[in-house]
């Protein structure tokens, strides 16, 4: 077997590629293929029904391990490794991963790539053992500066081998709503829906009390009294790919009962279609609590020209800019803020539009997966 400059290990929670995998895969899938013309690399998942064992997509080799529980997983993993031989092992989101392949494959660097701070967190794992996996990974990568500060806050040992690489986006697919092209694609999604003539605010997410969607739900009354054309689309499931009417979407539906003139949920859209849904939007609104690290929408909407309305939290104010690609909302003001902030958008159609047009800007510059690449490759040339 060849050997391999990076090997990247996904977290086993859902097969790669896929259409209904979270945005850490996403996020891979989306890299290795701009990284594979210069890295040799391979890509370690999830064993899944329809998905052959090994098998190369776009240059990019895959290989897949049953993954019935996540020890069986990471022990099918370093199995694989031993082959591969790589020189960096690059363990998506799971520390502990790290810490086990570091024990198992001591020749090789092991690199940590965190997207959020759910399993650096408990009830994931405790403080103790988190330092212990912090502390066998030779470098970490996070996709924020708020994540970063983060783990310097958990462990300041990590400070000096700790990056940070923005997300991106690809703008090929998500095109702006002001270019001939994504105005035509709108028009015509808008007239299938029937909401031509309506000011659209949009959520695309998951349903989870964590990410805010109650609150949006309380703001609409007042929304709604200064807009009576505001339509709210709700576009997601409680879980990736899922249809389940959990308590808390149960909560959402009961809430928008009041509102159905001006509420419409939409099941979950794979990523592959979710474009034209960005497109539709006057406004984005991403109302999430303290800990969000990044928030993929964000740049996904301002590659679409749509201006955000975001909580001033977690990384997010490091992709919003306030008052030029949108609005930001004090997480502890959201209750009196996040209405305000949407109807000043919804009211104020110049104003939007520049938002739109500069958001686009914005993420051509910073926040496309071309620019993400990139400093991945810095990285690499640098080990």
């Amino acid at each position: 077997m060849k050997e391999r400059d990076v090997v990247f290990v996904t977290p086993g929670s859902f097969v790669i590629p896929s259409g209904n995998s979270s945005s850490v895969e996403l996020v891979v899938e989306q890299v290795v293929r701009r990284l594979q013309k210069h890295v040799r690399l391979a890509v370690i998942g999830r064993r899944g029904r329809t998905l052959r064992r090994t098998e190369i997509r776009e240059g990019v080799l895959y290989k897949r391990v049953p993954a019935a529980s996540p020890r069986r997983y990471v022990e099918g993993v370093s199995r694989k490794l031993r082959k591969l031989r790589p020189k960096v092992i690059q363990v998506e989101n799971r520390p502990r991963f790290a810490r086990f392949l570091k024990r198992r494959h001591p020749d090789a660097e092991v690199w940590l790539s965190l997207h959020s701070v759910m399993f650096v967190s408990k009830p994931h794992i405790r403080r103790p053992e988190l330092r212990r996996c912090l502390a066998a990974a030779d470098r970490i990568v996070v996709n924020s500066h708020y994540l970063k500060d983060e783990m310097v806050r958990r462990d300041p040992r990590v400070k000096a081998k700790i990056f940070v690489n923005h997300l991106g986006v690809d703008p090929d697919r998500f095109i702006s709503r002001w270019s001939p092209e994504g105005a035509a694609k709108r028009e015509a999604l808008l007239c299938r829906l029937g909401l031509q003539d309506r000011k659209i605010i949009l959520y695309v997410g998951r349903l989870i009390p964590i990410k805010g969607v109650h609150r949006l739900l309380a703001a609409m009354p007042e929304i709604v009294g200064r807009v009576p054309d505001a339509m709210l689309l709700v576009v997601g499931g409680a879980y990736y790919g899922s249809k389940r009417l959990t308590p808390y979407v149960r909560r959402l539906r009961r809430a928008s009962v009041p509102l159905s003139k001006h509420v419409r949920f939409v099941p979950y859209v794979p990523h592959g279609e979710v474009d034209d849904w960005f497109r539709l939007a006057d406004v984005l609104v991403v109302p999430s609590a303290r800990r969000e690290a990044f928030g993929l929408v964000n740049v996904e909407a301002m590659a679409a020209g749509v201006p955000v309305v975001a909580t001033r939290a977690g990384g997010m104010p490091e992709i919003v800019e306030e008052g030029v690609t949108g609005i930001t909302v004090e997480p502890d003001a959201l209750e009196s803020g996040l209405a305000p902030a949407v109807i000043s958008l919804l009211q104020n159609e110049d104003e939007a539009r520049c938002m739109g047009e500069q958001s686009v800007e914005r993420v051509q510059q910073l926040f496309t997966w071309e620019r993400m690449a990139e400093r991945w490759l810095t990285l690499y040339n640098g080990w």
